[in-house]
């Protein structure tokens, strides 16, 4: 039997945690909402974690208060409620309980590790902001970058992170009216558009309209009423288009489920532009038939649509053949209602339902969390965007990162094809360029021209969705500065830079040498032989450079004068 030292507090501590656990201590009132919503998805969970989870949460906020006043122990309770809801597992539970602490309390997060095990405690870290007295102004974007690559060792830290920030978004009434609007905007430009990548369209509709609400709330509240009319005035335009859809699901042998979909409020806004004089009933909402079915059902039930309804020309959307980048499946389709209003109809097979709500969460449920693992970020088409995330965010400085994944974040998306039929998903307003750094960041360096859908086209055209492009190559080509002009995408512009300021910095190095060996010439000495016997080396070291190309180069910029050089040698 071990014997657990005194001095060993951790270890004292997880003891008494496991012996409270193991007496079986009442339910707390404010916990057992959390444990029915676990058992909920996960029926023979022992929430024996969560209890011990809970207990320290409780314990080191204790005395902490949250701007509404409410105990702090509302909050992360809050977010692992909004995690169970969605049926993730108890790990991911259990940190989302944690996820302050080592942020907020004297819990370190080799605490964390010691009571709770290693995969909680990369959860918790993961999502742990950075010191701002630390790091100062990068604060936030270093945090961001830890967060984008603890995200590729496991997507929950990002899930983690959007329930955090959809339960603060919930309650940021109590902030400030300049803080309200600052935090609404940040959760636009990075955490909205995370959660869209993710899939998860549940957490980004709620974001979206509390953002919304928060950053422009006479807009907010003029888009709510205009959206409450119109739906008011939704049973003439879509009654008589609801049941002669059934009808025609019934005579085309399709099971499906038809119901009426409001659409968020921030959609709505950002469609109309702002004018919402007379909204219509199908500008507010939208047509979801769910297809007890397969894929060809789906296409058969589009079929029993438009047989039901007019189709508006052009405007099918197949995500099914094509889904998007997250994964994404459904048909959309515009069609005309009998009283003469076009809305818009999805369908989709509920096999395809619970991705389209919940996009990466359905998979981490249906692994078992393998989803969630750094191996599936390489081989999964809807982690391509994180894949090139990572390939370019260790060389981006703090301020470049951070406007970098804004942007990235930010652009839609198009699907392109290699001629061996491989899609490349892109920004919209991607060039050519765009395409060759996409395959690979050495195709790009000697790309000199492309060819689309079978013409000719220069590296600056812009790519559009099905376009098929070959990409020419040269193997003496080098990348030119130039091409920052018509680079859409961040991960082609930081390739261009790097290899720009690589190809400047061998440049100035040699230029910087050549001066060199002229200037020690003429005292007779050979650089070649002091670079043999280190002495080179030396000087650059004592001068605090890394590399002796680094001095040669500072030699050529002036920020080392020749005069000390040739000192300095003189004395190696």
């Amino acid at each position: 039997m071990a014997i657990l030292h005194p001095a060993n507090s951790t270890a004292m501590r997880t003891l008494r945690l496991r012996r409270s656990t193991a007496r079986g201590d009442p339910v707390r009132p404010a916990l057992a909402p959390l444990l029915d919503a676990h058992r909920t998805a996960f029926p023979n969970a022992d929430t024996g974690e969560l209890r011990r989870g809970y207990a320290v949460a409780e314990r080191m906020h204790r005395g902490q208060l949250r701007n509404s006043g409410a105990p702090y122990i509302t909050h992360p309770l809050a977010v692992a409620m909004i995690l169970a809801g969605m049926g993730l597992d108890t790990t991911t539970l259990v940190a989302a309980l944690l996820h302050d602490t080592v942020e907020d309390t004297p819990y370190t997060i080799g605490e964390v590790r010691a009571d709770f095990g290693e995969d909680v405690a990369v959860l918790v870290d993961g999502v742990t902001k950075l010191d701002g007295e630390r790091w100062g102004d990068r604060a936030e974007a270093e945090t961001f970058r830890k967060i984008v690559l603890a995200a590729a060792a496991d997507l929950r830290v990002l899930v983690i992170k959007l329930a955090d920030r959809l339960h603060n978004l919930r309650t940021l009434r109590h902030y400030p009216a300049h803080k309200r609007a600052r935090y609404a905007t940040a959760s636009h430009e990075l955490l909205v558009p995370f959660a869209e990548r993710l899939g998860i369209h549940v957490l980004k509709r709620e974001m979206d309209d509390l953002a919304f609400a928060a950053s422009d709330p006479a807009a907010h509240d003029a888009t709510g009423r205009a959206v409450r009319t119109a739906l008011r005035q939704a049973g003439p335009v879509f009654g008589p288009a609801m049941a002669l859809v059934r009808a025609s699901l019934a005579g085309h042998g399709v099971e499906a489920e038809v119901r009426l979909r409001p659409s968020h409020l921030y959609a709505v806004h950002q469609a109309s532009g702002g004018d919402l004089a007379g909204l219509r009933p199908g500008e507010a909402a939208r047509l979801l038939v769910l297809v007890d079915g397969t894929d060809r059902d789906c296409y058969i039930a589009l079929g029993a649509v438009h047989a039901a309804l007019h189709p508006v020309p052009g405007r099918v959307r197949d995500h099914i053949a094509l889904p998007k980048d997250n994964l994404y499946q459904s048909l959309h389709t515009r069609v005309i209602s009998p009283a003469g209003d076009p809305f818009e109809a999805i369908v989709r097979s509920r096999a395809m339902h619970p991705v389209a709500e919940y996009g990466i969460v359905a998979h981490i449920r249906a692994a078992c969390d393998g989803a969630a693992t750094a191996d599936a970020v390489a081989g999964r088409r809807d982690l391509v965007w994180l894949s090139r995330l990572l390939a370019w965010q260790s060389d981006a400085p703090s301020a470049d990162f951070l406007a970098g994944l804004r942007a990235d974040l930010a652009a839609g998306n198009v699907a392109v094809f290699t001629p061996d039929g491989e899609i490349v998903p892109l920004p919209a307003g991607a060039t050519a360029l765009d395409f060759a750094y996409a395959l690979a960041p050495e195709t790009g360096h000697r790309s000199i021209g492309a060819v689309i859908n079978g013409r000719l086209a220069p590296l600056s055209a812009e790519v559009r969705s099905g376009n098929v492009v070959e990409i020419l190559t040269d193997p003496g080509a080098v990348p030119s500065a130039d091409w920052l002009d018509f680079a859409a995408t961040v991960p082609t512009r930081v390739h261009i830079q790097r290899a720009v300021a690589r190809r400047d910095a061998e440049e100035a190095a040699d230029a910087g040498r050549r001066r060199l060996v002229r200037a020690l010439a003429g005292r007779r000495v050979d650089l070649l032989a002091a670079e043999a016997r280190g002495d080179s080396l030396a000087v650059a070291r004592d001068l605090g450079f890394t590399e002796i190309d680094e001095m040669y180069g500072a030699l050529a910029s002036g920020s080392v004068s020749l005069d000390d050089l040739l000192n300095r040698f003189a004395r190696a």
